[in-house]
């Protein structure tokens, strides 16, 4: 059995059933939501996954993976950003649409439509397209969608996710109501709401989007440091 861990925002960990331990976009340090900070996985820790290049996903993901030595997950140009100019040494460059068979489970980058600006002191020179995280973990499939617009992408998830973490802040990504059209066609058995109330542009009632996503789903709201087992 695997568990997934909230951290806020958008950053969640997860445990597989074998002690494989993943950190998807680990924005701590100033992060007011956060219940840990980076210090929490300097050890013990085996890949960090990173959606796309903005500071609220990308904050503490050099210095942890300079730290424990775990293996980057992104895309091509992330991964390039982070060996040249952040010092990385492990790490494993996919791209949009493809995917790739770890120890741990399979790791597929899907479609999202949002920015692609790599945040760094070097960032300058560097772009990429955003990404969602489709991972096979345990015979359980958990999508990350990262932050992404509503698209019709989401169709072609269809009965293919067990758990879907979905931005619901509105604003920078969709939005509560286009959130629950999401669900409406990725038709997941669960669903995780990420990427709100960190900001005051963000904020958000969960319970509300629970109410509205009705039947299609069930919605399990996680504070941050709560988990939920798959």
């Amino acid at each position: 059995m695997g568990q997934l861990t909230f951290h806020g925002h958008a950053c969640t960990e997860i445990r597989t059933a074998d002690g494989t331990r993943l950190l998807i976009d680990p924005w701590l340090t100033d992060n007011p939501l956060a219940d840990v900070g980076p210090e929490g996985f300097y050890d013990d820790l085996d890949y960090v996954l990173l959606t796309h290049g903005h500071f609220d996903h990308t904050g503490d993901a050099y210095e942890i993976l300079r730290r424990s030595g775990a293996t980057l997950i992104a895309t091509f140009e992330l991964v390039s950003y982070a060996q040249n100019e952040e010092g990385v040494e492990n790490a494993h460059p996919l791209h949009i649409g493809g995917g790739f068979q770890f120890p741990f489970g399979r790791v597929q980058l899907t479609p999202a439509f949002h920015g692609g600006q790599v945040a760094g002191e070097h960032g300058g020179g560097y772009t990429t397209f955003p990404a969602g995280l489709l991972m096979q973990l345990d015979g359980t499939s958990v999508y990350h969608a990262g932050d992404t617009s509503l698209t019709r992408e989401f169709e072609l998830l269809r009965d293919r996710v067990d758990v879907a973490l979905l931005p619901i802040g509105d604003n920078f990504t969709m939005g509560p109501s286009d959130a629950v059209r999401a669900v409406d066609m990725i038709r997941p058995g669960v669903v995780i709401p990420i990427h709100y109330d960190t900001f005051e542009v963000i904020e958000q009632d969960p319970e509300a989007f629970r109410e509205a996503v009705g039947d299609l789903a069930e919605v399990v709201i996680l504070s941050p440091g709560e988990s939920y087992e798959f």
